[in-house]
């Protein structure tokens, strides 16, 4: 089940546009040629992105990259700020473990 929006009071109908395939975890997963790394995994029913030095989950908080909530490892570089990084075609994303901050 998909958890993409495809219809908005507002904007009205959104039309899909060319789907790429990324990784995450080992997972095959589909994501729109716009979508950042965050709406690709939420898309795709995943919620936690990584977690804390005490194993708290974390995930999407703040949608702007001004907070380190949804940081992911990219292609093995970590912190890479999930919510404002668009997402490649190929792309290898890996939740991230422990205490990070984010490469401003």
């Amino acid at each position: 089940m998909s958890r993409r929006v495809v219809a908005h009071p507002i904007l009205g109908d959104l039309i899909e546009e060319e789907v790429i395939e990324f990784e995450f975890e080992g997972l095959k997963l589909k994501a729109l040629k716009s979508d950042t790394i965050a709406s690709a995994l939420i898309s795709n029913g995943i919620d936690i992105f990584g977690f804390s030095e005490s194993g708290k989950p974390k995930g999407f908080f703040c949608a702007i990259g001004k907070c380190s909530s949804c940081l992911v490892v990219v292609d093995g570089v970590p912190n890479v700020r999930a919510c404002i990084t668009p997402v490649r075609d190929g792309m290898r994303v890996e939740r991230q473990k422990g205490k990070g901050k984010p490469v401003w």
